[in-house]
């Protein structure tokens, strides 16, 4: 297993970044925070016609580029230390990998392409009133009429539930858990955005009425594919939180440099020497374990992937969310401020430290698959 970036892995890095650097500014995500959205179609376009994010994973044959998780995962880290206000880990952490791992390979097909391209926003709805990220917690119920499935029930949580032109559903039927593609006009389809402490990141509860659906793969069969697909978009939010941790270590840094105390910056007293030096640990660890996921997906090792999902997001949510607190205590007081960004990652690591499953689940989920 090569541990290290390749050169065109580097280059990606820098592509992307300046990407951001222009096109995700502090300016920018406070202006699409605020609005109902929650991202700009423009930008969203160029990033799949100028850079192609949205089909960097997806197999060639279905319109991407066929790149690898660990490519992904750069993408995922730059996103995160932008604070990219856009569907993205919708579309492509959820969305796509479910459709590569579900078995329907007319589905792939058909959906693929339209999310490679930009022109087709996604989803996963999964969860619901309980919040619960399992099987059991898959309540809402579809039912086989002449003329086509219906799905009836809520789904909750559901990230950029609102505005998205496909959602993936998980649902119940007779046989089990199965996966239903619900378009956007669909009859009886209700959403409702719903009020988030993260607000660079949208929600929504998605009401089913009687709603026609597709069935994708077979039916009962879609836990197995969706348990895989929260694997990997674990490990996607794993390096998208490394991300977030680094752009507020690098405010803690970059401040305590100028600011100033008694004649001399901040930056030269013990206590924020120290606190600076945790953050870095905690990152660096949290980077180690973001990365060792990224090449278990790569090497196609389902059981090892299934331990580094679990271990790279009990542990990257916690480390996010401290060194987002920290740099808050670094800045002091403007730190606690509206104006200043500081807010803007606690919120976000907060939000993730619950996206896909708390940290303690998913300390139960590894010690349930190493056997203890």
């Amino acid at each position: 297993m090569d541990l290290t970036f390749s050169e065109e892995q580097d280059e990606l890095r820098k592509v992307v970044r300046s990407f951001l650097t222009r096109h995700a500014t502090e300016a920018d995500v406070r202006r699409l925070a605020a609005h109902p959205s929650g991202y700009d179609p423009v930008v969203w376009r160029r990033m799949a016609t100028e850079i192609g994010l949205q089909g960097l994973a997806v197999p060639e044959k279905y319109g991407g580029s066929g790149f690898g998780y660990v490519d992904l995962g750069v993408v995922f880290e730059e996103t995160g230390r932008a604070l990219l206000c856009a569907p993205y880990f919708a579309t492509v952490a959820l969305a796509a990998e479910t459709l590569l791992r579900c078995d329907d390979e007319r589905a792939r097909g058909d959906l693929l392409p339209g999310i490679a391209s930009g022109e087709t926003v996604a989803t996963l709805a999964l969860t619901e009133e309980s919040g619960r990220w399992d099987e059991a917690g898959i309540r809402l119920t579809a039912h086989d009429e002449a003329g086509g499935w219906r799905l009836t029930g809520m789904k909750t949580y559901v990230l950029d539930g609102h505005l998205a032109d496909l959602l993936l559903v998980a649902a119940r039927t007779p046989s089990g858990v199965s996966l239903f593609a619900v378009e956007s006009g669909a009859p009886g389809l209700a959403r409702t955005p719903l009020p988030a402490l993260d607000q660079t990141r949208k929600q929504a509860r998605v009401e089913f009425t009687n709603t026609p659906a597709c069935l994708l793969g077979s039916e009962g069969a879609a836990w197995p594919a969706l348990e895989r697909t929260l694997a990997a978009a674990s490990v996607l939010l794993a390096a998208e939180q490394v991300g977030g941790a680094v752009a507020a270590l690098d405010a803690a840094v970059e401040y305590a440099k100028i600011r100033e105390q008694y004649g001399r910056p901040i930056g030269s007293f013990q206590g924020i020497k120290h606190k600076c030096a945790d953050m870095l640990v905690e990152i660096e660890s949290a980077r180690s374990a973001a990365y060792g996921g990224l090449w278990a997906l790569d090497a196609g090792d389902e059981a090892e992937t299934a331990i580094s999902a679990a271990l790279a997001q009990a542990f990257c949510s916690e480390a996010f969310t401290k060194v987002a607190g920290d740099n808050i205590q670094v800045h002091g007081g403007i730190g606690f401020t509206w104006e200043h960004p500081a807010h803007l990652y606690l919120k976000r690591a907060k939000s993730s430290e619950v996206l896909l499953g708390t940290p303690s689940y998913h300390r139960e989920l590894l010690a349930a698959r190493l056997g203890i």
